[in-house]
This record gives structure tokens, sequence and C-alpha cells, in this order.
């Protein structure tokens, strides 16, 4: 038992070889193939005409998920890290991408247990399109990258939401007077401000007194900086982690004159 539950391991987390592989695929193109199901179910004249085939296509799909998420608690005791056969299942259910596998597969077990009121919870099948994370090196590199750089990123957000209220609070004492409806409170500035400050400028609400649109040119020039941060961390972020992993697979140098595989930074 204990080298069929390692075997189960080794294949669902990418250790094995041949067959880790095979089941990737089949992983990946089940995904897609959920998601391209879920997209298609909004199409009224393709789905009300075929909505058996939709259920029974969703229900392969749920069983199938069910299946590997049922495997993948059973095996994570493979691994030393969740070694004990109850707490260690346990914690591997509440890690990041073990919940996202579940909530992939909960909205259709939720009318099962009488809780037709949260049917609307069924949109969050598009969770299953985040178990493309599990095997996509892409979107592992994005996922690495945004939390290699959260505290830079929270950082910035954190000034954002300063710079929302700052931007919010002054339009407010400045078009008051003229624009009560617009401008009827903070929390309603906070539209323009949004607006505003990611340079979108929808138009639908803007300032008319000389106050309030000396204070939009100077706030919307600071919105193409301040939003501008954000997209320069992850640019250099995903620069060094692709040349880090260009490194790593590197292979190392030899020495010509005695032909043994030098250290890299050595080297």
């Amino acid at each position: 038992m204990r080298q069929i539950k390692q075997k189960v391991y080794d294949v669902m987390e990418e250790i094995g070889d041949k067959d880790s592989r095979f089941f990737e695929i089949i992983i990946q193109t089940l995904i897609m193939l959920n998601i391209v199901s879920l997209i298609l179910e909004t199409v009224d004249w393709l789905y009300l005409p075929h909505k058996y085939f939709f259920h029974v296509i969703d229900l392969i799909f749920v069983l199938v998920f069910t299946i590997e998420f049922a495997l993948r608690v059973w095996a994570s005791t493979a691994t030393p890290a969740y070694r004990h056969p109850l707490w260690g299942r346990l914690r591997y259910a509440f890690t990041t991408i073990a919940l996202i596998d579940l909530l992939a597969i909960l909205p259709f077990y939720l009318p099962l247990l009488g809780l037709e009121e949260l049917r609307y919870l069924r949109s969050l099948r598009l969770f299953r399109l985040f178990k493309l994370f599990r095997y996509s090196k892409t979107l592992s590199l994005f996922q690495k990258v945004v939390w290699d750089k959260r505290q830079e990123l929270l950082t910035t957000l954190v000034f954002l939401l300063f710079m929302l209220l700052f931007a919010s609070s002054l339009m407010y004492h400045a078009e008051h007077m003229a624009q009560p409806e617009a401008f009827s409170s903070i929390p309603a500035a906070m539209w323009w401000a949004i607006a505003t400050l990611t340079t979108v400028g929808y138009g639908d609400v803007f300032p008319v007194t000389t106050w309030g649109r000396v204070l939009a040119s100077i706030i919307a020039v600071l919105g193409i900086g301040m939003f501008a941060l954000p997209t320069g961390i992850m640019g250099a972020a995903f620069v060094e982690e692709v040349e880090s992993r260009k490194e790593e697979q590197r292979p190392a140098p030899y020495c010509p004159h005695c032909g043994e595989k030098l250290n890299k930074g050595i080297y």
C-alpha cells in the first residue's frame, strides 16, 4: 500500500517521468474542455437545446476532479511534510492549491446538500481555471513573482489607497457645493478618483469649478506615475526570475585542463 501511495504521489506531484507527464496532459486537457463548456453554457441558443448533454459533461468533469482531489489528499502523507495520517492530510487540504481544487468541485455538491439558496455559487466553477497553476510553468512563474514581490506590491497598494482617499476628499470639498449629486460624499467621490487615477476617465463625473479642475489635473498626472509602479515592479521581477531560471538550467562549465565540472559561481 505504501508503494502504491508513493507512486500516486510521484505521478500527481510531477515527480515521476512518463506517467506524470501523461497525467498532467490529461488533467490540463480536461480543465480546458471544462472551461470551454462553462463558456458555451452562457449561449442560450446552444445551451437550452442541449441542457442534458452539458449536465452530463459537467458531471464527468466533477467526478474526475473529485477523484483527483481525493487521491491528492490520500497520497499527501507520502511526503514528510504531511506524514501524519490525520493532521497531515488536514494541513494539506488547507494549502492554497488544495483549496482551489476544493472550490472547483464544491459548487456541484451544494444543491445535493440541500443548499439550494447557494446555487449562485456555481460561478465558483471558474476556479477550475486556476487549477492550471499547478501544471503551467508560466502560471507558476507568475505566482512565484507575485509572492516574492508581495511586500513591494502591498506597499504600493497602501500608497494607492492613500492617494485614492486623499483625492476623493479634496474633490468632495471642491465640488460638493457645485455638484451635490455627483459629489454627495467622499465615498461617492471615490468613483471619480478611481476613474481619474487609473487614467480611464469615463467622463460621467467631472469637475466644473476652477479649483476642482486644477486638483483634477494634478491628480491625473500623479495617477499616471502611481499606477505605473506595480507594472514596473512586476516587469523587473519577471526579468529577474526568468534570468534566474535560465542560469539554473545552464550546464556547469568544465575545466579545460582536468575536465572536471566547475562550480558556476566560482567560474
